[in-house]
């Protein structure tokens, strides 16, 4: 039989209390720093601020710590996108976050974007109310940061950040892209723009977590988020 140290009890103790404050409390739990995303295309570590936040890598973890989703299919890589064994059809195809890539042939190349995309570039996609998703950030700067998104939106919408559990945006509005003059009606999802200012964001030095909801409406792509730093 086993022993344990009083001490080491103690401490699995109280990160059991903590995880379970934060999941009741209903914020995001704050994941190690070793969660982050890696694979052979991408070398992981936390994604630098002033820059992109590309959506695809958030953490790792699973449901309920690196991101929550309202089912547990992966609605683009392996169903959309066939599971043929390809980098872009398969990206994190046991995962519950939808996720899928811009493609030619007029689909995301099409004359109705407003922002001509990268082709083969993946993004985060089929959004609802309620789902976020969770990032480790490496803040190089700290101070006052406007912040970007390239996207479509089917309808519009509204979209939040918080920084370590703490909502520091409050609801963002999101432009619809819908535009009635395209008769073909799947394609209302992929037409592109870049917002470059849809609010800011006070951000202190150092790695730190930053969780991208989706607040209201949904049926919005999201490739990256662009954090420019304004103020220090």
């Amino acid at each position: 039989m086993k022993h344990f140290s009083s001490s080491k009890s103690s401490g699995a103790i109280l990160l059991l209390i903590s995880l379970v404050t934060a999941c009741t409390s209903g914020k995001s739990v704050i994941s190690p720093e070793n969660s982050t995303f890696s694979d052979e295309r991408y070398s992981g570590g936390a994604q630098i601020i002033p820059g992109k936040v590309q959506l695809e890598y958030y953490n790792l973890g699973g449901e309920g710590i690196a991101y929550h989703e309202s089912d547990t299919i992966n609605s683009g890589s392996g169903r959309l996108n066939p599971a043929d064994g390809s980098y872009l059809n398969e990206f994190r195809i046991k995962e519950a976050v939808d996720i899928s890539y811009t493609k030619s042939r007029d689909i995301d190349d099409n004359k109705f974007n407003l922002v001509q995309p990268e082709m083969d570039q993946l993004y985060v996609g089929w959004t609802e109310p309620g789902e976020w998703i969770m990032y480790t950030v490496d803040v190089q700067t700290p101070g006052t940061y406007q912040i970007g998104i390239m996207y479509t939106s089917n309808a519009g919408g509204h979209i939040s950040l918080s920084v370590n559990g703490d909502d520091k945006t409050g609801p963002m509005a999101i432009t619809t892209t819908n535009d009635p003059k395209d008769q073909i009606a799947w394609r209302q999802w992929h037409h592109w723009n870049y917002s470059d200012s849809i609010g800011t964001v006070k951000l202190k030095k150092g790695i730190q977590k930053i969780t991208l909801h989706t607040v209201s409406v949904g049926n919005m792509n999201f490739d990256y988020l662009n954090f420019k730093l304004v103020t220090k």
